[in-house]
């Protein structure tokens, strides 16, 4: 049961940015930025790292469910596959719409668009909380009868089918398919910061839910992306939870337990008056500048560190359920330390930054021969092969921190 069709996907996700990537730079083109898309992909990387722990617990609890409380036991053929994929999407099509509509809920969803890019590696910036709030949208499938077995099988496909709708390259497909499927366009108006775009086409696969239950809105002007209050930073843990932090500061100030219910669940936006009211949406200025803090030369360190990060965490995700706890959450803590510091480098030298990085740099030979390779011939070569890295990161690190590097704090949106 411990099947995930992401993980399994990843490989084809690299080729598939790549390829937009190349595209982009032979058409002279830019959506993607090495910040940005490596916080993308980082968010993801963490999400995807709380499943390891958590997935066996959300389908036992679905599969409770489907034993004790099922009207019918539907069995696994093409018809219930083809039912059961119906379902998923109207159950995330209301999940998301929730997301969007109830601001506790929000705080597990805004992750994915915070990017002011649009590009494939904005697919991959996923939550690592939004499964705390959404996952009950889904246990009406149990009820119904729909199997375990296909319950995660069509819900891999579907997370699978909205990879390629994050991008700008596919302009308007024809009528009947955009009148039926998410479409790259349809998409871009969901991730629109602009308030005719703000809060529709929500669906997942189908956009025939939007049409139904009026939440709608067909592409027009190229959107700006991203949030409206943007932000501003490249750690993902820090996206993971700003918008729970920000509701904790604003709890502090209200004056009733009434406002708090409130403000927990109307919509994004909305406080009390004598908290300023319901925010007002505001079109993006002309001369709007996205956020791009960066530390010129550091960059290509941290790229290159992150692709080093990538593998180590590919062999994780593929392996973890031949780990046991204790060497899961060594590597666990590893990957998010990584993370955390990967985003700090993009915006700041401070000393204490560069020396979590050493000791960071430091871990990846026990990493490789002590958790990795525990117990296997391979354990010493691959401890002396992670040192050697070690080795080439820290003068490489150390040529970065002799250059006089230059922070850029401007990006013209294009």
């Amino acid at each position: 049961m411990d099947f995930n069709p992401i993980i399994l996907a990843i490989p084809i996700y690299f080729i598939l940015m790549s390829v937009e990537w190349m595209y982009e730079k032979f058409n002279n083109q830019s959506s993607y930025r090495a910040n940005d898309a490596i916080t993308n992909i980082s968010t993801g990387t963490l999400q995807q790292l709380t499943n390891t722990f958590i997935s066996l617990f959300k389908i036992g609890i679905y599969t409770w469910v489907y034993h004790k409380i099922a009207v019918w036991e539907l069995g696994q053929t093409t018809l219930t596959f083809i039912l059961a994929m119906i379902l998923w999407d109207l159950c995330y099509y209301w999940e998301h719409r929730m997301a969007h509509s109830v601001n506790l809920f929000w705080g597990g969803h805004i992750v994915h668009h915070q990017s002011e890019e649009y590009n494939l590696s904005v697919a991959l910036r996923q939550t690592s909380t939004g499964f705390i709030w959404g996952f009950p949208f889904y246990l009406p499938m149990a009820i119904i009868g729909i199997h375990p077995i296909q319950f995660v099988f069509v819900g891999g496909l579907n997370l699978l089918y909205q990879f390629w709708i994050h991008t700008e390259h596919i302009k308007k497909l024809p009528s009947y398919i955009e009148f039926v499927l998410n479409t790259p366009s349809h998409h871009r108006v969901h991730h629109g910061r602009d308030p005719k775009y703000i809060d529709k086409n929500y669906g997942g696969i189908f956009i025939v839910w939007d049409r139904l239950f009026g939440t709608f809105q067909i592409e027009e002007e190229r959107p700006h992306y991203g949030i409206t209050t943007p932000l501003q930073s490249w750690n993902p843990v820090y996206a993971n939870f700003s918008h729970y932090l920000n509701l904790g500061k604003w709890l502090k100030k209200v004056k009733s337990p009434k406002d708090g219910f409130l403000l927990l669940f109307k919509k994004p936006g909305w406080f009390p008056e004598y908290m300023g009211g319901e925010m007002k949406l505001s079109e993006v200025p002309i001369d709007y500048h996205k956020y791009d803090r960066k530390i010129e030369g550091i960059q290509y360190y941290v790229t290159i560190q992150f692709l080093i990060a990538l593998v180590l965490n590919a062999f994780y995700f593929f392996n973890h359920s031949n780990f046991d706890l204790s060497q899961k959450s060594l590597f666990a803590v590893w990957i998010v330390i990584s993370t955390i510091i990967f985003g700090l480098m993009f915006e700041s030298q401070k000393k204490i930054i560069l020396l979590a990085e050493l000791i960071r740099l430091i871990c990846i030979p026990y990493i490789l021969g002590g958790i990795m390779f525990v117990n296997s011939s391979l354990s010493l070569p691959m401890f002396i092969s992670g040192a050697f890295i070690v080795l080439i990161s820290i003068i490489a690190l150390w040529q970065c921190m002799k250059t006089k590097n230059s922070i850029d704090l401007s990006y013209q949106d294009k």
